[in-house]
């Protein structure tokens, strides 16, 4: 039999390394299609933050490339908070099939809480600098290419 997963360790797990899909990997293995999926979407909003850096807020890849991993992080803030706010009846029936609740598998208690907590600050932060970011640069294209046109 497989050891119980924790609730807490789930939710903590997505809020530290969301982005890179470790609570997905925790939760499921390795051959976790969906973790895999955080990791590129990261490395290219890690590319463009780099890219940011080296070449300005007038890159014009950066854009397009800071909110794919902005999305990344924010699905793994998603998910630690509703994982972190389900039941551990509910839990238990998902992550731990075949173990009783209280039998084996620990009560997540405050730490699944907080973990929820931080999910929300880190997520909402990340969302709305992405949605924002993006936003800003796509009317920005729009003001140019209508000055260009006006010449």
């Amino acid at each position: 039999m497989s050891r119980a997963k924790s609730k807490t360790l789930a939710t903590w797990l997505a809020v530290v390394g969301g982005g890179f899909g470790l609570h997905r990997f925790y939760l499921h293995g390795l051959r976790d299609l969906w973790g895999w999926v955080h990791v590129p979407l990261t490395l290219l909003g890690m590319a463009g933050l780099q890219r940011m850096r080296a070449f300005g807020v007038d890159d014009s890849a950066a854009p397009w490339l800071l909110p794919l991993g902005g999305l990344s992080i924010v699905a793994g803030m998603l998910a630690a908070i509703i994982g972190g706010l389900s039941s551990d009846e509910r839990w238990d029936a998902r992550h731990n099939p075949g173990a009783a609740t209280g039998q084996g598998t620990p009560a997540s208690g405050w730490g699944a809480v907080l973990g929820v907590v931080a999910a929300l600050l880190i997520g909402a932060t990340m969302l709305l600098s992405s949605i924002t970011f993006t936003l800003q640069r796509y009317f920005e294209a729009q003001v140019e290419a209508a000055h260009q046109t006006s010449r």
